[in-house]
């Protein structure tokens, strides 16, 4: 497993959609892996593969002690929403209260091409729709009403790490043994 660096607001890959996994191989078990080392040096909650600059519809999610990936989301929504506060790994010490269904059905595969069926509310449904907006190339200060956009933007381009190259941090726990 390696971490890998993380793509930061203004990398081309974070607007490009994914495109859906259909080599359920090794590549795809060490790709999994490695986004999940990634999230959890972080440390984040979630992380999709085109945030570590992979286009394949894949991310990891480690939210209130739920650790796994799902491949090739598919979403199904409720109508009901909540406003919450939301950040993001690509966009670092920034967070934003941010429109969201409070409860999702997501439905994929597994690394090895089983289907999976997950239900998530709270932070754990947050994350599986801001992880599957980054597959399809939207972050979710695309998601911010006007104000908080602009707001949100100018606050970006102050940041330090605004335009700089990514650093790749290591892990002082290596994670040997564990299965994904």
């Amino acid at each position: 497993m390696t971490v890998q660096p993380i793509r930061l607001f203004g990398d081309p890959a974070l607007r490009t959609p994914a495109e859906p996994v259909v080599n359920f191989d090794k590549e795809l078990r060490v790709l999994v892996r490695d986004l999940t080392e990634t999230m959890i040096t972080a440390p984040g909650g979630g992380l999709a593969a085109p945030q570590i600059g992979v286009m394949l519809r894949v991310f990891t999610y480690d939210v209130d002690g739920e650790l796994g990936h799902l491949i090739n989301p598919d979403l199904d929504l409720s109508d009901e929403e909540q406003e919450d506060l939301e950040g993001c790994l690509s966009i670092p010490d920034l967070s934003y209260s941010t429109m969201r269904a409070t409860r999702v059905v997501a439905k994929g595969f597994n690394m090895y091409g089983d289907p999976v069926t997950i239900e998530g509310t709270g932070y754990l449904g947050r994350a599986f729709q801001h992880e599957t907006d980054h597959l399809d190339g939207v972050l979710f200060v695309d998601r911010l009403d006007e104000a908080t956009r602009k707001l949100a933007m100018k606050q970006i381009r102050e940041s330090e790490w605004f335009g700089v190259e990514p650093i790749i941090k290591e892990n002082p726990h290596p994670m040997f043994g564990k299965v994904y």
